[in-house]
C-alpha cells in the first residue's frame, strides 16, 4: 500500500481530513507544497506573510503548521509565539541551510521539528507524516526491549502523567506540553532508569531513520523545554537526568 493510500484509509476511518497551513512568502514554494500535500490527501490552506499566517490559523484551526522563518510583516518566530499563546498544534519550521541559530530559536519558541532549505517536497511530506502520527498517537511509546509502565497514570513526586489522555499535572494544575514534548516524556517515563542517546530519541520520537544525519540539538532543546516545565529547578534537574556520555533518562520509577 502506498503512503497516499495509507493516509486516505486512516482519514476515512477517522471521518476527517487533516488540515495543514503552509506559510511562506515565496509563491513557488507555497504552490509546490500545496499541490504535493493535497496529492497525498491533506487539506491545505496557505499564507504569504506572518500576519496572514496568524489570521488564517485562527480562522481555520489547522492540524499542523509549516512555517518559513523569514517572512514579511511578522517573521516565523513571531507567528510561533502567537500560536503558542493558545495552541499546542505541531509546527514545522523551514530554515536556511547554514543558519543553526534559526533552527535553535524556532525550537526554543515551541516548534516541533524543522526542515532545511533547499529541501525536497518528499522530505517535507515525510516530516509532516511523522509529526502528525506522533502528536496524534494515543498509544504508549515502547521501544524494542523497553518495558511499559502498566498504569495509565504515573505519579512521581508532585508530577502526574496521564498517558491515556496525554496530559501532565503538577498538584492538579495542568502543565501544557506540545505533542512532541509529551511523546518525548512518554518515551523516557515508560522506560525510566534507561538511558537513550540523542540519535535513539530521534528515531523513536521523531521517526528519523537510523542513518539520517540531523542536528541532534533538536533533542537538547526539547529536553530543555520539558525541564523548564516539569522541574522545580531546571538547572539542577531531578526528573529528566543527563546520562553522561550517552544522552538522557528519566529517574527510575519504582
Amino acid at each position: 500500500m502506498t503512503d497516499k493510500e495509507e493516509l486516505q484509509d486512516s482519514q476515512h476511518e477517522s471521518g476527517s481530513t487533516q488540515k495543514i497551513l503552509v506559510a511562506d512568502d515565496e509563491a513557488s514554494i507555497r504552490r509546490i507544497l500545496e499541490t504535493r500535500l493535497k496529492m497525498v490527501g491533506y487539506d491545505v490552506v496557505v499564507a504569504e506573510d506572518g500576519e496572514e499566517a496568524v489570521e488564517v490559523f485562527n480562522k481555520t484551526n489547522p492540524d499542523l503548521v509549516v512555517l518559513d522563518v523569514m517572512m514579511p510583516k511578522m517573521d516565523g518566530y513571531g507567528v510561533t509565539r502567537e500560536i503558542r499563546r493558545t495552541s499546542d498544534v505541531p509546527i514545522i519550521i523551514l530554515t536556511a541551510l547554514g543558519d543553526v541559530s534559526e533552527r535553535i530559536t524556532g525550537l526554543e519558541l515551541g516548534a516541533d521539528d524543522y526542515v532545511i532549505k533547499p529541501f525536497s517536497p518528499k522530505e517535507l511530506e515525510a516530516r509532516v507524516k511523522a509529526v502528525l502520527r506522533r502528536t496524534n498517537n494515543k498509544e504508549v511509546v515502547v521501544p524494542t526491549g523497553g518495558k511499559a509502565v502498566a498504569k495509565n497514570v504515573i505519579t512521581t513526586g508532585s508530577i502526574k502523567i496521564d498517558t491515556a489522555r496525554r496530559q501532565v499535572y503538577r498538584k492538579n494544575e495542568r502543565i501544557r506540553l506540545t505533542g512532541m514534548e509529551f511523546s518525548l516524556l512518554e518515551l523516557l517515563v515508560n522506560n525510566s532508569g534507561q538511558a537513550y542517546s540523542r540519535n535513539e530519541i530521534l528515531q523513536h520520537v521523531w521517526s528519523y531513520p537510523a542513518d539520517h544525519r540531523i542536528d541532534t540539538r533538536v533533542v537538547d532543546v526539547h529536553i530543555s523545554r520539558l525541564r523548564s516545565k516539569l522541574e522545580t529547578d531546571p538547572t539542577n534537574p531531578e526528573l529528566i537526568l543527563t546520562a553522561r556520555g550517552i544522552g538522557y533518562m528519566f529517574q527510575r520509577i519504582n
